[in-house]
């Protein structure tokens, strides 16, 4: 059997994914360009394909193509990038790696919370400038973390980690997440809100961690902004899109929001032209203690590409070999699966 891997994430030869295929499988490596492979054929009779990054679409057209293909595996949790309904449709069922980088992207949370809240980088940046910032005195943002309110939202299996971690520096936690069964605050005691109204008016740090989708796609906008409390900070792990960019620019720059500290945007990589992204990359002063911005690498170590490498492959291959749909995602629109 054939399998398509666009983007793969090995640096100098596919040992992983060679092992965890393993025999009587054939796979056929390429990179994609803004968004799509440069020959379209190679979409066309392959069994399988794993995306590996979500720089490239898995668009309506491009599933089209799909001949012969019995499965797509997205490398990674989010699938935001992935026409399920159209998959679904053709008969495609869209398996997700759900369980690599857990640990990764709640640390990363984690440390980008820290760093604002106890003004790591703006001392940094401030005292490469001069002695005169010395006086530790000078940021208003640095904050005690414990009695802290977190609030988290999407309590799945990062959100879960994320709080535990907030928790063991004193923070008090709460979150919001319908999806999860009456009751499922009382396995942790973290307080439960039934509107996100209600969890950000009480959030003095806001940590998200949900999916991308039609319900959750510009949630926090300017609205949901000016519902936390005066001086809060801002931290986004999950995705770009759940987050309205130009509406943080406008909080900051009220005062109303303490700080952000972003790993997803949308587009991405940055786009330059933003004037909250222009007068970061300036180094204006103002945005020393307010604003970190990582490059979507929460998910990132090495130990995390190795597992992401071979869990994906091993899902896939399972698939094909057993029919074990492990994580299947557009159960909801699959037909009879090919």
């Amino acid at each position: 059997m054939k399998i398509l891997v666009i983007d793969p994430l090995y640096d100098t030869a596919p040992d992983v994914e060679e092992e965890a295929a393993g025999p009587g499988m054939e796979l056929i490596y390429r990179r994609s360009v803004q968004g799509t492979l440069p020959d379209p054929s190679d979409y066309e009779g392959v069994d399988a394909v794993l995306n590996c990054r979500s720089a490239h679409r898995m668009t309506a057209e491009t599933i089209a193509r799909l001949d012969r293909c019995r499965c797509i595996a997205q490398g990674g949790v989010g699938y935001g990038h992935v026409d399920l309904k159209a998959a679904g449709e053709a008969g495609i069922p869209v398996i997700n790696t759900p369980d690599y980088g857990t640990t990764e992207v709640a640390d990363h949370a984690v440390a980008l919370a820290l760093t604002l809240l106890r003004g790591v980088q703006a001392y940094d940046r401030r005292l490469r400038r001069s002695n005169a910032s010395w006086d530790a005195r000078l940021l208003k943002t640095v904050k005690r973390l414990g009695g802290l309110r977190v609030g988290i939202l999407g309590l799945g299996r990062i959100g879960t980690a994320a709080a535990r971690r907030f928790e063991a520096f004193g923070m008090k936690v709460g979150y919001y997440d319908p999806h999860l069964p009456v009751g499922h605050q009382l396995s942790f005691g973290w307080e439960r809100f039934d509107s996100l109204d209600a969890l950000l008016a009480r959030s003095d740090l806001l940590s998200i961690h949900c999916l991308l989708n039609e319900e959750t796609r510009g949630m926090i906008d300017a609205r949901a902004l000016s519902l936390l409390p005066p001086g809060a900070v801002l931290v986004n792990t999950a995705r770009g899109g759940i987050v309205d960019f130009t509406a943080i620019g406008d909080a900051l720059r009220s005062a109303h929001l303490g700080a952000a500290g972003i790993d997803v945007f949308e587009p991405e990589p940055l786009d330059r032209a933003d004037p909250l992204i222009q007068a970061w990359a300036a180094g204006e002063e103002w945005l020393d203690e307010r604003l970190v911005l990582t490059p979507h690498s929460a998910f990132y170590s090495t130990a995390s590409i190795i597992d992401i490498r071979r869990l994906s492959m091993t899902y896939l291959v399972d698939y094909l070999r057993t029919g074990r749909l492990r994580t299947c995602v557009n159960a909801q629109y699959l037909r009879e699966p090919r």
